[in-house]
């Protein structure tokens, strides 16, 4: 694709306007930013590439919510022309996943950032999909995570056809709106449930004092 607007004559700088222009669902925006307000780790893992999702994300002020972007690199040459990598050195033996793409395996991603916050203690992960290789990372969810798969879309269907291979709550959506009022009911719970167990944790440590 990208071969095909240079062919075009469309530079990085014209792919930037048009992404710009890209609409995000109010809803959507306000519950990202209420999701990071509230202290919660966002991510994104996704196969499209790095320049679409910062240009995006930057246009709607929402950049600075996210603390790691696993994507393709991308790179802007001095002439102005948008460039791609993979993820995933596809030269190098393949990540051994036959769910996903050979640039980007999200189930490994998931289980390097359950390896790199595992020494913290255990923690819920939410995770929101629509695509086929949503699938994969669905799968490393353990009891107590949630999936929020779009309704009707790829990652629905292979769910309820896979059905009981699925550890995780599942929570459909099918719209911003509903999907921002899903994701701040999920963290709302969450947050209860967590201080509920710690204040039970205090209420049993002075029991032993």
């Amino acid at each position: 694709m990208m071969k095909e607007l240079h062919l075009q004559g469309k530079s990085s700088v014209d792919i930037k306007e048009c992404l710009k222009r890209i609409p995000m669902h109010p809803g959507v925006i306000a519950a990202i930013k209420s999701a990071h307000a509230s202290g919660c780790d966002l991510r994104i893992i996704s196969d499209a590439n790095q320049f679409f999702i910062e240009t995006i994300l930057e246009c709607h002020g929402l950049l600075g919510c996210f603390s790691h972007i696993v994507t393709n690199p991308s790179f802007v040459d001095g002439d102005g022309r948008l460039g791609i990598f993979p993820y995933h050195d596809v030269g190098s033996p393949s990540h051994g996943c036959n769910l996903c793409p050979p640039n980007l395996c999200k189930g490994v991603v998931i289980d390097q950032i359950r390896a790199s916050v595992s020494a913290n203690g255990r923690k819920i992960y939410i995770y929101l999909g629509d695509g086929r290789n949503d699938f994969c990372p669905t799968l490393r969810l353990v009891e107590g995570d949630h999936v929020m798969p779009r309704k009707d879309y790829a990652l629905s269907k292979r769910i309820y056809s896979n059905r009981m291979l699925i550890m995780a709550d599942i929570h459909e959506w099918s719209d911003g709106e509903e999907l921002g009022k899903i994701l701040l009911h999920l963290i709302h719970r969450i947050s209860t449930e967590e201080i509920n167990c710690s204040d039970l944790s205090q209420l049993n440590s002075s029991d032993h004092i």
